[in-house]
């Protein structure tokens, strides 16, 4: 008798003799779509109860489970795992459709571009931003792990020409307020803390057969710095959205310490020599002032613009 029967006979033996119900009637009830899932038994009040549940086929199961997989893939909203940064492939994909309304011939020209820069782009983090080589800067670990970083020492090679052979111009890009840079500033660096100030540096032409290096900084190179290194990746995508991976500036980094470390080891190339804080006490108002200017920017359409929570605290400052 085989394995499943001799088991079946165990169940039954188990219910007793006044089952009613044969091995291979339980056998069939066992069976996913078998005839037994009609068959009933009697219980104690004398009802008709089923000795089987319906199951689904496994393949409807597969199908739904597939099309719920397609649907969560495709849907427009946006999914939490899914990387949609200003600078990543996808969104500077879907930013192009919609935007450009370009045609199905180039629209496959722009996939596979896009599939070919991020395969080159995957190889290893010391290709610039468009693949087109390798940093020309020595780089570093640092806090912001989606932008490249280098250290004060580097930074100091580059202002001594150190790398002059392999870079063309470089633009020291000091997101610091006003009052702050007149402090003390790296040599050569120009002031820039509003979004309208690096916007502007994508108007300016760029020749293709220099390299063209940025290097954004602040105080602490930890929030204002980074912040205008990310506004600028992100407009620079959209600039040159028909044409990805292209930009403008494919090679840009952040200086790791800002300005206050590299002042607490290369005095000498800051001018004047001389380190005013942020928060300096005498210019309190003044970082009202700027904080709240940082904040707003022209844009596109010409038209100034200020995040709600800034204009309400721009409102309440006004009332006083």
């Amino acid at each position: 008798m085989p394995l499943r029967l001799r088991l079946f006979d165990d169940v039954i033996s188990g219910f007793g003799d006044d089952c009613g119900v044969s091995p291979a009637e339980l056998e069939a009830m066992l069976t996913p779509r078998g005839k037994g899932n009609r068959i009933c038994m009697k219980d104690d009040h004398g009802l008709n109860t089923p000795l089987s549940i319906e199951i689904p086929a496994k393949p409807l199961m597969r199908r739904r489970a597939a099309f719920d997989v397609r649907r969560s893939i495709f849907s427009e909203k946006r999914i939490a795992d899914v990387d949609l940064t200003e600078d990543s492939p996808i969104q500077t994909f879907k930013k192009a459709k919609d935007v450009s309304g370009i045609t199905p011939e180039s629209n496959e020209r722009l996939t596979n571009g896009i599939i070919s820069a991020v395969e080159t782009l995957e190889i290893g983090n010391d290709m610039i931003a468009d693949g087109s080589s390798k940093y020309s800067l020595p780089t570093m670990p640092g806090k912001h792990k989606d932008l490249t970083s280098i250290s004060p020492e580097v930074m100091a090679d580059v202002i001594r020409g150190c790398f002059n052979d392999v870079i063309g111009d470089v633009t020291i890009v000091d997101c610091r307020y006003p009052y702050e840079f007149d402090g003390g500033h790296i040599r050569g660096a120009v002031n820039m803390y509003t979004k309208d100030e690096v916007n502007s540096l994508l108007q300016k032409p760029v020749a293709d057969d220099k390299r063209h290096v940025l290097i954004f900084h602040c105080e602490f190179s930890s929030e204002r710095g980074p912040k205008m290194y990310r506004f600028l990746r992100a407009q620079d995508r959209m600039m040159n959205s028909n044409m990805y991976p292209s930009l403008n500036f494919p090679e840009v980094y952040l200086l790791h310490g800002g300005y206050k470390a590299f002042f607490n080891n290369y005095q000498d190339l800051c001018d004047p020599i001389s380190y005013k804080p942020m928060l300096h006490e005498n210019h309190a108002a003044d970082l009202r002032h700027f904080r709240v200017k940082s904040k707003s920017w022209t844009g596109d359409d010409g038209n100034q613009k200020t995040s709600r929570r800034h204009r309400s605290r721009l409102g309440r400052h006004l009332s006083f």
